[in-house]
């Protein structure tokens, strides 16, 4: 007999895993090499599976035309079914949910701030403008700017790259810092705080001619402003949601009471800060609230502040706290190996493995990291790994802070 399922693309780089879905559910996942041609596995109850593919050209996307899934009982061919393709032509990546007022987003995400900001050298524009398109064609569809990261610049970046592609992606951006006169850290970096209700209003209309649209998906407050009651920030943003220039909202690096305070207010859609196998604090008292209130977490820098890919620029990594530190760099190398990934990948996959509410945005201005990052999505851990893995992180002190000193005060308020 015939039945018709629907396929469904997930590109790596390096494989497509082809997603075969019947009525809506998911019947399957098959991993192919870039080539195609006939493949055979056996399913669940071991019985055969073959798939018949081609590519229309080079480069381009693996299509499958034919199957033929036979059914065996007692190795006696009982069934055949021949399967006809209803190809859906989408790239698929998973996507996951941050909060319950409806924001989904990819299972990762892309911070661009590193593209004109803090990792130097700095590419062209066009360059980084390709970046995101090929982060758009590879299933990525959340992009973490900020007015800050420049300032200005980065949104402008993005508001070019994303002209043309607009309703496909979700953009996050963030407000709250003092841009006017030399308000700066002995970092470099900007410490003055204003989130008055008229500075919000005029940065989101700043925002939203850089960025090139008519409405900003997320919407963050980068600092708790301690000068401005939560409440007064959270009702500032609710008008403008109602005014449909913002549909969700956030806080980056807020104190629990804040979130609490914040979300009774305006549904708090995610909270942004740190989180990897080299800053769990966020585990203590922030994880356990933003899953008991239903908030989405977004953790920045899930590879250690560049410790995976050798830009290391914190206090953490200064020379008297190397050693102590290099011994995680080793241990996820070593469990790496094991699994034919990369140390990046298995950092990413453990977040991933925490909650399915949590969305990493790793930042990259390479193509080649790009896709490495992506493929996280295709690490499986067993139970027993996954707890391996937990229980030798725990056993690891990490030492050194994560900031300067000017930039951790603005944290945790």
């Amino acid at each position: 007999f015939e039945t018709e399922v629907a396929l469904k693309y997930h590109n790596t780089g390096k494989r497509y895993s082809v997603l075969i879905y019947k009525d809506d559910n998911l019947i399957n996942v098959i991993e192919l090499d870039k080539d195609g041609a006939i493949v055979r596995f056996l399913d669940e109850d071991m019985n055969i599976f073959l798939l018949y593919g081609f590519r229309k050209k080079e480069n381009s996307k693996l299509f499958l035309n034919t199957a033929y899934h036979y059914t065996y009982k007692n190795g006696i061919e009982v069934e055949q079914t021949l399967f006809n393709f209803k190809d859906t032509g989408e790239l698929f990546m998973e996507k996951r949910k941050l909060g319950n007022q409806g924001l989904e987003v990819s299972t990762i995400g892309l911070g661009c701030m590193g593209m004109t900001q803090s990792y130097p050298p700095f590419p062209q524009k066009k360059d980084m403008i390709k970046l995101i398109h090929e982060a758009i064609d590879l299933g990525v569809n959340f992009f973490d700017t900020a007015e800050g990261y420049g300032p200005y610049e980065n949104e402008k970046l993005l508001g070019e790259a994303i002209k043309g592609h607009r309703k496909n992606v979700v953009i996050a951006t963030k407000f709250g810092f003092d841009f006017t006169g030399n308000n700066v850290g002995k970092s470099g970096k900007f410490i003055s705080l204003d989130s008055r209700p008229k500075t919000i209003k005029r940065a989101v209309d700043g925002m939203l001619k850089r960025l090139n649209t008519d409405y900003i998906d997320l919407l963050y407050q980068h600092r708790v402003d301690p000068n401005v009651p939560i409440e007064e920030v959270a009702d500032t943003v609710k008008e403008l949601i109602k005014e449909g220039k913002v549909l969700y909202w956030g806080i980056s690096e807020p104190g629990v009471e804040t979130v609490r305070r914040a979300h009774k207010v305006c549904p708090l859609s995610a909270v942004q800060s740190e989180y990897s196998m080299w800053y769990r604090n966020c585990e203590e008292e922030l994880l356990p609230t933003l899953e008991k209130l239903t908030i989405g977490f977004v953790p920045f820098s899930p590879l250690g502040k560049g410790f995976l890919t050798g830009s290391i620029t914190i206090p953490r990594f200064n020379v008297e706290n190397l050693d102590s530190n290099m011994v995680l760099a080793d241990m996820v190398k070593d469990f790496a190996a094991k699994k034919n990934v990369t140390p990046a990948q298995i950092a990413l996959a453990w977040i991933l493995y925490q909650k399915p509410w949590i969305v990493p945005i790793p930042g990259t201005k390479k193509l080649e990291r790009l896709k490495e990052n992506i493929g996280a999505c295709n690490v499986i851990f067993t139970k027993e790994e996954l707890n391996e893995l937990n229980n030798e992180i725990s056993k690891i002190n990490i030492v050194g802070e994560r900031y300067p000193e000017d930039q951790e005060k603005l944290t945790g308020i």
